[in-house]
């Protein structure tokens, strides 16, 4: 933090209004240029930027961010994949990738070399998280492989059994009592359950 620019003048000048005014002046303005030169620093990396500069460093790789359902971590995290995904390219290298992307062991990469496909399994539930993992595969690929995604969300379902019984009433009779759309054909009692 800067010292007050009342350390640099004469005493004198202490008991003028209009120079303790301007000192006041003056040393709000060197606070602010302050935080403008610590702010400009921070800027300068991508972990410590502001919001501002995400937004200018985004436009430079071409990115459509939506502030509304990215929060401004994962925007960094992005950010820092484009800057990093340069050739050459190895399978190590994609699953690093993913690895920073999604978080450790929660991607896997293989590759089956005689037919040429390449298959990442991963649990992704965030759908832009998806998208730029899918962007980085693509971009990373070699051009002879297939690309294959498989999902590995785990959901489990579980069954239940049971046994139950209900009567049925037939109100249906042929002859003459039973008139087509007004009264119903059969109508059913309560369930019972049995098991």
């Amino acid at each position: 933090m800067s010292k007050s620019i009342r350390e640099y003048w004469p005493k004198l000048l202490d008991n003028i209004l209009d120079f303790q005014i301007l000192a006041d002046t003056v040393d709000t303005e060197i606070l602010s240029l302050d935080g403008a030169r610590d702010q400009q620093f921070a800027d300068q990396f991508v972990l410590t930027s502001g919001y501002e500069a995400i937004k200018h460093r985004e436009r430079i790789l071409g990115i459509q961010a939506d502030p509304t359902t990215e929060r401004l971590d994962f925007r960094k995290k992005r950010i820092i994949n484009r800057y990093s995904s340069k050739p050459p390219f190895t399978i190590r290298y994609l699953q690093d990738r993913l690895d920073f992307l999604v978080g450790e062991e929660k991607a896997t990469v293989s590759v089956d070399v005689q037919d040429f496909l390449l298959f990442v399994e991963a649990a992704i539930e965030d759908a832009a998280l998806f998208k730029e993992v899918e962007r980085t595969i693509k971009t990373i690929k070699p051009a002879n492989l297939i690309y294959n995604q498989q999902t590995a969300l785990g959901d489990h379902i579980s069954l239940e059994e049971h046994i139950g019984f209900r009567t049925l009433e037939r109100q249906a009779r042929l002859g003459i009592t039973w008139r087509l759309g007004i009264t119903l054909f059969a109508v059913a009692g309560p369930e019972v359950i049995i098991k």
